[in-house]
């Protein structure tokens, strides 16, 4: 019995060790995030979105735009595309010096998180959708901030 829960509870190991990293054969999961996704509950004077184009089957362009009425505060280019064998998420943001990269670890049907030990903030991208509405997490060193969007028809 020992020797059955133990070689058991090995398998589990293994198996949970092996998961796959998502490869360009999961990017077509990705492409319910095209289109334009309004952010819910901005403060008052603000609004935001974040907007998705499909340009190949293994590629999209975004953008993420807040603005205070008819100044913008922050404005960020997005990518998802597929790269040696992987899928990452591709940011671009006046802050950083350069793109700031972060690696597709789990897509589902209804999201996909994303993440880089190595960036300052954030180091983990969760997005996660229930019909039109989508939830974005960032996440990292003890801090979280989530925003919500609205499928724009």
């Amino acid at each position: 019995m020992k020797a059955f829960l133990l070689s058991g509870l090995l398998m589990l190991l293994v198996t949970a060790g092996n998961a796959q990293t998502p490869t360009a054969a999961d990017f077509p999961k990705l492409h319910w995030l095209e289109g334009t996704w309004t952010k819910k509950a901005s403060r008052p004077g603000r609004t935001g979105f974040e907007q998705w184009e499909r340009l190949s089957g293994t590629a999209m362009k975004g953008i993420g735009v807040t603005m205070k009425e008819k100044d913008t505060l922050f404005k960020e280019g997005l990518q998802l595309q597929a790269k040696a064998h992987a899928l990452y998420y591709v940011a671009d943001v006046a802050e950083n010096k350069g793109l700031v990269w972060f690696k597709i670890t789990a897509i589902t049907a209804d999201g996909f998180t994303c993440e880089n030990p190595a960036h300052d903030f954030p180091q983990k991208i969760v997005y996660q959708k229930t019909d039109d509405q989508l939830k974005v997490t960032i996440s990292g060193d003890g801090k979280s901030i989530d925003f919500f969007f609205e499928k724009k028809p």
